[in-house]
């Protein structure tokens, strides 16, 4: 069977990641292989680092074309969605083994 278009993938991907449905409910009718093709091809894309390649390569794009002004740029987390309350505190479980009583004697 012939790999699916990379583009078509992508285009898959971003519906997910839109949308919020999950993968396996990515319809095959849309065209973009289905969901697990998509999450595969994401996994794969971002152990290879292509995302942060694209990153840099439309930084230094914009750079060169003198439309950031790196001196100016500052780290902004506006963009993060806040949850109200702080998250809770939880105790780590223990993962050591522990001795079960024997209910057989």
């Amino acid at each position: 069977m012939p790999q699916m278009d990379s583009r078509l993938v992508l285009q898959g991907v971003f519906s997910v990641l839109i949308t919020g449905f999950g993968w396996e409910d990515l319809p095959q009718e849309l065209g973009f292989g289905s969901g697990m093709t998509c999450w595969r091809r994401l996994r794969d894309w971002h152990a290879a680092g292509t995302f942060e390649q694209i990153h840099q390569a439309v930084l230094a794009r914009a750079h060169a074309a003198r439309l950031i002004d790196f001196d100016r740029v500052m780290v902004d987390g506006s963009h993060a969605r806040a949850k109200k309350g702080a998250p809770q505190q939880v105790r780590a479980r223990s993962i050591a083994p522990r001795l079960i009583p024997n209910t057989t004697s």
